[in-house]
């Protein structure tokens, strides 16, 4: 850990406008909110404020989240292919796609 991130924190307590940061290093955005399913505490992912708009991170592409920023498995350019978020109903067409292309990556190997 760097000592310019602060400290890891849960997802919960994560402030909006925190920078969110790619694998490599290029800032994405800030966070302008969470989204979990509070009746199983589940982190379900986050919004994204960007120059382009509002974008949705699912959960499994956040690999830390600190007091100072939030860094993602994905890079620059996979960033660039992150579905617009439009208010729960997208979230969940979005999920659904995400998964099954990730499906779909492992069975291709």
């Amino acid at each position: 850990m760097s000592e310019d991130e602060g400290h890891q924190i849960g997802y919960k307590v994560l402030p909006r406008g925190v920078p969110v940061v790619t694998s490599d290093g290029e800032q994405l955005g800030t966070v302008h909110r969470v989204l979990d399913n509070a009746r199983e505490h589940i982190f379900d992912g986050i919004i994204v404020a960007t120059p382009d708009g509002r974008r949705f991170v699912d959960a499994p592409e956040v690999v830390r989240i600190t007091e100072k920023r939030v860094t993602l498995s994905i890079d620059a350019e996979e960033a660039k292919s992150l579905p617009e978020h439009r208010g729960m109903r997208g979230s969940l067409e979005t999920r659904a796609k995400r998964s099954a292309q990730r499906w779909k990556r492992r069975f291709s190997r």
